[in-house]
């Protein structure tokens, strides 16, 4: 016993951060049917980003159909990094999980997520996300897949990660004490700034390939220009980060690397103008990489999130 704590008890808090989502209901209630492995305690973070304590009534109707104990925290000024900053100071257990508060969790989300923890001692874990899209969407959306989310690995490594199905290890000294950058709160890109700061420590990140979560693709994100404008903002994120590691000289030539990449991309997609799916991939392609130059060179990033993205 340490702290007055069962050292035999491992103890998961998951985050769930929301911004006036209706949705939430069906993430908690997903959350309610989670398999969870014996020896496991859970209890739920929900951190309300709102002005006002919008999602507090719905989070108290629910309290009686949860399983698990549930923390509500209420962190206004509409920033997402507030409420997982939230998240991350009022954990008290051994890892924290992150959902978000659109998508769903599978019942074996949750322990597939330990196990990778558990077998490969990583200090995060990546889960993928799968994007379910309606016959609204266009079909070449949705044959090519252009929402579901998967870690990106580099020499057989992930270097940076995302917050929309993880795991962090609380107890690691390259997550301990890190938080979330406030500057990025509103354009996006403080969960890639984040795990990047992780890895450059020294940290590991694996990948949970069962650790499934689904989120549905509203229409308004089924259109090529929000596709667009995602990985423009998500190009600035990685050129600033280039950016800040590099000098003048060494700016400059990133940003004619990326030049070039973002203009054989956009020959790419002229090339195969008559197929839609490969031709919006190069040219969403080409745009995270014009997104990369302007990160490069310290433009300030879009603003994506909080009043806006509601708007």
């Amino acid at each position: 016993m340490m702290d007055g704590r069962d050292q035999s008890v491992v103890r998961v808090d998951i985050g769930v951060c929301t911004f006036r989502r209706s949705e939430l209901e069906a993430t908690l209630a997903s959350l309610f049917q989670l398999l969870v492995p014996a020896g496991v305690k859970v209890r739920i973070i929900v951190a309300d980003n709102d002005e006002v304590p919008s999602a507090e009534a719905l989070v108290e109707s629910l309290r009686a159909r949860s399983p698990f104990d549930i923390f509500y925290v209420h962190c206004p000024k509409s920033n997402i990094s507030i409420a997982r900053n939230a998240c991350l100071s009022a954990s008290r257990a051994d890892y924290l999980a992150f959902i978000d508060d659109d998508e769903t969790a599978s019942v074996e989300w949750l322990s597939q997520l330990l196990e990778t923890a558990s077998h490969t001692a990583a200090d995060a874990v990546l889960g993928p996300v799968q994007a379910v899209y309606d016959d609204r969407a266009p079909a070449w959306m949705r044959v090519g897949d252009f929402h579901s989310t998967l870690p990106v690995f580099v020499d057989r490594s992930i270097r940076t990660g995302y917050t929309c199905n993880v795991l962090l290890d609380l107890r690691s000294p390259r997550i301990r004490g890190r938080r979330f950058a406030l500057s990025l709160g509103q354009s996006g890109g403080e969960d890639t700034h984040f795990f990047t700061q992780v890895t450059d420590a020294g940290g590991r990140i694996a990948f949970a390939e069962k650790a499934l979560v689904l989120e549905p693709v509203p229409e308004k994100r089924a259109r090529f220009g929000w596709l667009m404008k995602r990985r423009f903002r998500s190009g600035q994120t990685h050129g600033r980060i280039v950016g800040a590691k590099n000098s003048t000289v060494g700016r400059l030539s990133q940003a004619a690397l990326a030049g070039a990449k973002a203009a054989f991309c956009l020959l790419g997609s002229a090339a195969y103008l008559l197929s839609p799916i490969e031709r919006n991939r190069y040219a969403l392609r080409g745009v995270l990489h014009l997104g990369a130059i302007s990160g490069i060179m310290g433009m300030r990033e879009i603003r994506q999130y909080g009043s806006v993205e509601a708007a």
